[in-house]
């Protein structure tokens, strides 16, 4: 599986958590690639919601948000996070703006988390950068 995510935004919500820690590649690579494999995932979960209403339209609801804020607002871009929505679920689903606009919403929250906690584990090993194996710890511990 190729990752439709580019790493630069993920970079950047690493960087806003990292404090004065560095990023590596690696680190923006690997949670690139854990984002895309949530995002998936809910994205079928919010297709099989989909279909129980009776529609081949991903919306907002699908994912459990209620409010959509201005994709302005967001790091990740919209467009990736909708292939992302595609990934799994079959060609004949569509995804609606507001609903590429929460998901890329929820995978930015996500993110966030993970890349406070890895920076939690790379103060812990007493290094000055976050590195992919901070972000596979945080799977290993936390998943």
């Amino acid at each position: 599986m190729s990752v439709e995510l580019p790493f630069a935004p993920v970079d950047t919500i690493i960087r806003r958590n990292a404090g004065s820690l560095r990023v590596s590649a690696g680190a923006a690579e690997e949670l690139a690639r854990r984002i895309q494999i949530h995002g998936a995932d809910l994205a079928v979960d919010a297709a099989t919601q989909a279909t129980r209403d009776g529609r081949k339209t991903l919306m907002a609801e699908d994912f459990g948000v209620q409010q959509v804020i201005d994709k302005d607002e967001l790091t990740l871009p919209v467009a990736p996070v909708d292939r992302i929505a595609r990934l799994e679920i079959a060609d004949d689903y569509r995804v609606a703006m507001d609903a590429r606009v929460a998901l890329a919403d929820i995978l930015e929250d996500y993110a966030d988390n993970v890349a406070s906690a890895a920076s939690i584990l790379a103060h812990h090993a007493d290094r000055r950068t976050v590195k992919a194996e901070d972000i596979e710890t945080y799977f290993r511990l936390f998943e």
